[in-house]
């Protein structure tokens, strides 16, 4: 096998011409046959039992030339990339120029490669640092979030439903004088204020006694998923067994003792206080190094090949489809709610994922300017974290190229970031107050909120229903 590289007219793009030996092509075609015979059938022949020349003879050999290239190409491409030392980042574009039984095997591969980046100044930037305070309102409703998780829920008697109470119910509704599906239930609890019903039942359960019954009277929301009650007045027959609150604990000794592993409620508010603390330093410090990777990058330069752009686009579409899969339902559904395609959604993508692409780009070129590498000692290290995490084996996660690989590489990064941050000029700030968001912002962000709710239902509940 034989390969030729040149570089093309496009910035960061080179065309490789690749020779193969005819005879490997074959064993190829032959690997594919062996792979696909039990499909073959041809008269004479049991099924699955026909020779390669005869299958080539029915059909023609051609029938075997796609998947022979699909066999052989890629592990061929992806040593001549190492081979060659290619830091590719796009897929290859292939162009088959001679593909025959008995012939060499020819064709071409354009692929782009990493650009090369203009570093900025990377030493002595200035640099932000927000500095977070615990104060004790905090720590105290930390404490009352935590009395509210051990609180309980306690009868009432003597007075009518709040709000924040939770009742238990019966209802019936009707719509046109008529009971409709998936509006009656029995004992069901109810959270005042919740929101959980249609607007405007929870406000008249308000004020009910225990006991008491009462006909409700609201309307259906227009845009409510049911088409069949979009829109439309109702009644339902509600009648109240019992009116619940909320029964918080005592904020004492014995709460804290109840509650944590120390003694006193001062020990407790301490401890709040000081993992708070830690917290706040965590995300100080995270804030601090996306503010010098952003700093670094804008003052870089580097032309993004589109392919680059394009692998990171489609990264990105997987990731988010991962994290919906958890909600129970795929990236396409998603966008059909909201009313976008996939083109649109990967469109409006392209600008963070050159954002993304820069930055990493440029950390890498800041690692080479500044001959920062990883130590063995460091990524053996982070081996044997992975290993006790997940229970494997650290001479089979040594042996892992790939992994290793990758481990080096955020190593490279993190002691990259810090170099940055150890060489820049920071300043202690508190940290910025965020704008408040137009109502236009707010207004997409619930309608996004609701419609994924929607989509990760998988059938109504009555709750939903009224």
């Amino acid at each position: 096998m034989s390969v030729k590289v040149e570089k093309t007219d496009n910035k960061n793009e080179l065309k490789l011409e690749f020779t193969v030996d005819s005879k490997v092509f074959e064993e190829g075609m032959k690997t594919v046959y062996k792979k696909n015979v039990k499909y073959f059938s041809i008269p004479g022949f049991r099924k699955g039992k026909v020779p390669m020349n005869m299958v080539e003879k029915y059909y023609g050999a051609q029938i075997f030339y796609e998947d022979a290239f699909n066999e052989i190409v890629p592990e061929i491409y992806d040593n001549a990339i190492k081979e060659e030392k290619i830091e590719a980042v796009s897929r290859p574009e292939i162009d088959i120029t001679q593909m025959e039984k008995g012939k060499d095997l020819m064709f071409t591969a354009l692929v782009q490669t990493k650009p090369e980046v203009k570093l900025g100044k990377y030493k002595g930037i200035a640099l932000e640092k927000n500095k977070y305070e615990v104060t004790d309102k905090e720590v105290e409703e930390e404490v009352n979030r935590m009395a509210d998780k051990n609180s309980r829920m306690v009868t009432v008697k003597n007075r009518a439903a709040k709000l924040e109470d939770t009742v238990v119910i019966d209802f019936c509704g009707f719509v046109d004088g008529k009971e409709f599906e998936g509006g009656k239930a029995e004992n069901h609890e109810l959270k005042l204020g919740s929101n959980t019903f249609i607007p405007g039942f929870e406000d008249q359960v308000v004020g009910m006694k225990a006991e008491e019954e009462k006909d409700i009277n609201v309307k259906f929301p227009e845009e409510y998923f049911s088409k069949d009650l979009a829109g439309k007045d109702a009644v339902f027959k509600v009648k109240v067994h019992e009116i619940k609150e909320k029964e918080l604990p005592k904020l004492d000794d014995e709460f804290a003792k109840d509650v944590s592993e120390f003694d006193t409620l001062k020990e407790l508010k301490a401890d709040l206080k000081k993992k708070k603390e830690e917290a706040n330093e965590a995300r100080s410090k995270s804030e601090l190094q996306e503010a010098a990777v952003k700093a670094v990058s804008e003052d870089s330069e580097v032309d993004i090949p589109s392919g680059m752009i394009e692998m990171e686009v489609d990264n990105m579409a997987q990731d988010m489809d991962n994290r919906l899969a958890y909600q129970g339902i795929k990236l396409e559904q998603y966008l059909q709610m909201i009313g976008k395609t996939m083109a649109e959604y990967k469109k409006e993508s392209e600008e963070p994922a050159k954002e993304t692409i820069k930055m990493r780009l440029v950390i890498e070129a800041v690692s080479r300017d500044a001959k920062i590498e990883a130590e063995e000692k460091e990524i053996e290290e982070k081996i044997k974290e992975l290993a006790t995490a997940y229970g494997r084996k650290e001479e089979e996660l040594m042996a892992n190229e790939e992994l290793k690989k990758n481990i080096e590489s955020s190593i490279k990064s993190e002691k990259t970031i810090d170099y940055i941050i150890e060489n820049a000029k920071v300043k202690e700030v508190a940290p910025k107050v965020a704008e408040p968001e137009n109502k236009k912002d707010k207004e997409e962000k619930k309608e996004e909120k609701k419609t994924t709710k929607k989509a990760t239902t998988k059938k109504s509940t009555k709750k939903e229903e009224e």
